[in-house]
């Protein structure tokens, strides 16, 4: 692709990185295909309905406080239906009960023990306070959040607050995902002060200085889940092409000493792509499918990304959304609560869908909606259950947390399997890796969830970043590579 543009693009994945792309490339005078494997656009974002409602059966509600993910809902024509939550207050079930999640923390760091009371014991808040008196502790070029912590400040901290804010983000295991992908503000911090709670200090003092106004996150009316539905009727208006049920089996280079099928020898025609019995001729092409994908696709032209694609962990869950008649319950206030794995739950999370989001109470005041969301990364075994099975132990965890024994008017399980890439120790220099050896093929570009955050605007900035490199503009690139997007997650802990 010229650097102003022009040519035939072809976006592989109809995720929301791969739809993003494709609204930017439209936007820059490229000609554009997005080929998607399966039968819907979206991804990780479900729209759906319960009990007459409308609701997310996925990712929920998008971090506002970076520009990617509330600009690109603004220009697909949601503007009107962005809606904040209506309440920011949540819990965390721990130690036998529902206590105020604490605040005053950066992603359950604090930066003081008093920040931390009501949730940890006696104990664990002396230990936070030996944190000044211990020698420094060398993050060196990555280090795992749950280590580092525990280190500092007790293995309390990590397992009562830390572990339960990642595993939302990344229904991961904290003594495994890496500081510096994961809260990369907190391990630039740690390379500069001695002291842990110093440095997260030093990180709130600088947030109030460069306050943002308005909310932390932002959700859609009708859902998250419709963002990727606007931004594909968007891409179409556009002239763009989105082809669904097209799994694309082969992604080759088309090299001037050798003609392809088409004769397309010495044209400027630079990538041949495969997708069923369709034949596609592209002069660039931007990957946008989850790692095991991506690596089968590059294996013939990049096997040295393929192979570190091929290695790109993932952690399977399930999203149990149930409905109430109103009448029959009376929840505690607030957004939802948090489950540290150390409680030994079942449910790591659990959302009041109605009471978090205005716009699902609106549409029948009647009902309420609730979310648990079920797996973390190595714990297989809960998956197996029946979708009974998931709505059954949900239940239980629901009334020992909150009382709630009434019977649900309607309930459904979404299954997430193999959803959130991990990001281990080392992820960053993994990323740098790809890139560089993708960078090596003029015309080619990835973006996704695998490399620079999970989130929504994670997955746009990258979306963006690849664009760019296709023009030849490599900025975004390196900046993502060096400074993830941090992927706060945007609600009680899903």
């Amino acid at each position: 692709m010229s650097a102003t543009g022009t040519g035939q693009v072809v976006v592989i994945g109809a995720g929301i990185a791969g739809l993003a792309a494709a609204h930017r490339l439209l936007e820059r005078g490229a000609r554009v295909t997005v080929l998607e494997a399966s039968e819907r656009v979206g991804g990780k974002l479900l729209p759906g309905e319960i009990a007459g409602v409308r609701v997310d059966l996925g990712a929920e509600s998008m971090l506002a406080r970076r520009p990617e993910a509330v600009a690109l809902a603004r220009e697909a024509g949601l503007a009107g239906r962005l809606q904040p939550p209506a309440t920011a207050t949540a819990s965390i079930w721990t130690r036998g009960a529902l206590r105020p999640m604490p605040k005053g923390h950066v992603m359950g760091v604090p930066g003081t023990a008093a920040a931390l009371s009501g949730v940890l014991s006696d104990e664990g808040l002396a230990r936070i306070e030996r944190d000044a008196d211990l020698p420094r502790t060398e993050v060196g070029d990555d280090v795992a959040v749950g280590e580092y912590v525990a280190a500092r400040l007790g293995r309390e901290v990590v397992d009562r607050l830390v572990e339960p804010l990642l595993g939302g983000v990344y229904a991961g295991d904290a003594y495994r995902i890496s500081m510096r992908s994961a809260v990369p503000q907190l391990y630039q911090a740690a390379r500069i002060h001695d002291s842990l709670t110093e440095a997260v200090r030093e990180i709130q003092a600088k947030a109030v200085a460069n306050q943002q106004t308005g909310p932390v996150f932002m959700g859609i009316e009708g859902g998250v889940g419709t963002l990727p539905l606007a931004v594909a009727e968007s891409v179409r208006s556009r002239g763009g092409e989105i082809v669904t049920g097209a799994p694309v089996t082969e992604l080759r280079r088309v090299r001037p000493d050798r003609a392809d099928a088409a004769g397309h020898e010495g044209s400027r025609t630079a990538w041949r792509i495969v997708a069923g019995d369709r034949v596609l001729h592209a002069d660039a092409v931007v990957v946008a499918v989850p790692a095991p994908v991506a690596a089968a696709l590059l294996r013939a032209e990049a096997p040295a990304a393929a192979a570190e694609l091929s290695a790109v962990e993932y952690a399977s869950m399930a999203l149990v959304t149930l409905a109430y008649r109103r009448a029959d319950l009376a929840l505690p206030e607030g957004s939802g609560f948090l489950v540290p794995p150390v409680d030994g739950r079942t449910i790591k999370a659990s959302t009041f869908a109605s009471q978090k989001w205005g716009w699902i109470a609106d549409e029948n005041p009647d009902v309420v909606v609730l979310r648990t969301s079920v797996g973390r990364y190595g714990e297989t075994a809960v998956l197996d259950r029946e979708d009974a099975g998931l709505v059954d132990v949900s239940r239980q965890d629901l009334h020992a947390a909150t009382g709630l024994d009434a019977a649900p008017v309607a309930t459904r399980v979404t299954r997430w399997t193999d959803g959130l890439p991990q990001y281990p120790v080392g992820h960053h220099a993994r990323v740098a890796r790809v890139r560089e050896h993708v960078a090596e093929l003029p015309g080619l570009a990835v973006c996704g969830a695998q490399y620079d955050g999970v989130g929504i605007p994670a997955c746009i900035a990258s979306a963006y970043a690849a664009v760019d490199q296709l023009a030849g503009d490599l900025g975004a690139v390196e900046e993502l590579t060096a400074n993830p997007v941090q992927s706060l997650h945007g609600g009680a802990g899903e």
